[in-house]
């Protein structure tokens, strides 16, 4: 039996997201953490006041920031394995780049999700690429916060008697 592979939020997929929003960047860097902020600040810029999202507003959406680091990762290793993304020691740690083979890629990425992709990606970085990651975190959190309140004990069961 063979193991079926979600297009969806695959190494593939988010390797993309991810080079899109280290182009927009370019030549700056960004950590892992960083990328993670910006990836659902990409993905989901309807939240914050942004262009429309570029997934469907699922209520439990910010459970994603749980999971999204590590399928990020993944994502880079694939671009970088393809020439793609650069990894850079800087005394902050490890940074994420995208390499000179980056932007040929993604112009010649031209299906509209794609093009998109890197709309969102720009406005992402014009909007919160001079803040620190804590900042960006801060906002990215609030969905979060507003995530878990949804299961509070009282909420999930409605009034105990």
């Amino acid at each position: 039996m063979s193991k079926r592979v979600s297009p969806f939020n695959s190494p593939l997929e988010t390797g993309v997201r991810a080079l899109s929003i280290l182009e927009a960047a370019h030549p700056k860097g960004c950590d892992l953490q960083r990328l993670v902020e910006l990836d659902y600040l990409v993905v989901h810029s309807g939240d914050v006041g942004g262009p429309a999202s570029l997934h469907a507003p699922l209520p439990m959406r910010a459970g994603e920031l749980l999971v999204r680091r590590e399928i990020i990762e993944k994502g880079l290793l694939l671009m970088a394995s393809r020439g793609l993304v650069d990894r850079v020691a800087s005394p902050e740690g490890i940074l994420y780049r995208a390499s000179e083979a980056a932007a040929p890629y993604m112009a010649a990425l031209s299906a509209p999700y794609s093009i998109e992709l890197r709309a969102r990606a720009n406005w992402a970085v014009q909007e919160f690429g001079n803040m620190n990651t804590d900042a960006i975190r801060t906002i990215t959190q609030r969905f979060f916060e507003k995530w878990a309140s949804q299961f509070q004990p009282g909420q999930l069961y409605g009034p105990t008697a």
